[in-house]
């Protein structure tokens, strides 16, 4: 699989949200973008417990299981995604102003 720019992984996402939103006749307004990251949090840190050996892993394989850590990550990233599209945030102007302007010159 070749490499995307965080302006098509974007792209993708909302294509994704849209079509999910479509079949499930879920309204977006702009409660639910941050509804969604509160909700998808909670199944990450609920998926780390589980690999951490914190919760029970109700039968899963370590290998299921950072597979759950995995895709919950990916699911809160797609909705970081979509909340900042929501919002007017371009996320890679952000990151350069906030995170990587502390980079040495030299790395970006």
């Amino acid at each position: 699989m070749s490499k995307k720019s965080l302006s098509q992984i974007e792209r993708d996402v909302l294509a994704v949200s849209d079509i999910y939103a479509e079949r499930f006749e879920i309204e977006r307004g702009s409660a639910w973008y941050l509804a969604k990251l509160t909700e998808e949090l909670g199944e990450l840190t609920a998926a780390d417990l589980k690999c951490a050996g914190n919760a029970r892993s109700s039968g899963k394989s370590r290998q299921d299981l950072e597979e759950d850590l995995a895709d919950e990550a990916a699911d809160l990233f797609a909705h970081i995604l979509l909340f900042c599209r929501n919002r007017n945030i371009d996320l890679e102007q952000a990151l350069e102003r906030k995170w990587l302007k502390h980079l040495p010159v030299s790395q970006s």
